[in-house]
């Protein structure tokens, strides 16, 4: 069960790096078509955030999202973890997949459509699980 437990976690790691690729290759030419300056020229010290406002909103979406997946994945990577190496059960597995379909379902409406309010019902339910994921880890931890 050890890998059918990691191997939702190597998803999301993958994931994570695909949006960091989209939210480059959508980002960089928008800021030449903004400013007319490639990397070279950028101010020195600047920030991802520092573009909100600057290019449109919807580029940004992107990268908005990666930042939410370098976030609440934390605590899911190291719940995977103490999962796989106590001995993860079929429905903790089927939890962390769940997850991670969601985390993308997540992903790709930010990145899209962005609609606050459908976003959040993805990021609450991706919560809970996340939640019955960490409990899990504690009731395992502890033998209770």
């Amino acid at each position: 069960m050890l890998t059918q437990m990691l191997a939702p976690a190597a998803v999301l790691v993958l994931w994570s790096l695909i949006m960091l690729y989209w939210m480059a290759f959508t980002r960089l030419p928008a800021i030449k078509n903004v400013s007319g300056m490639g990397l070279s020229e950028a101010k020195p010290g600047g920030r991802g955030q520092d573009l909100d406002g600057v290019i449109p909103d919807n580029i940004q979406w992107k990268a908005h999202n990666y930042v939410h997946l370098m976030e609440q994945p934390t605590i899911f990577y190291p719940a995977v973890i103490i999962l796989a190496l106590t001995g993860a059960s079929a429905i903790d597995v089927l939890l962390a997949w769940v997850y991670v379909a969601l985390r993308i379902v997540h992903s790709l409406y930010q990145a899209t459509v962005n609609k606050v309010s459908v976003r959040f019902m993805i990021f609450l339910l991706s919560s809970v699980v996340l939640t019955a994921l960490a409990v899990r880890a504690v009731i395992v931890t502890l033998q209770l």
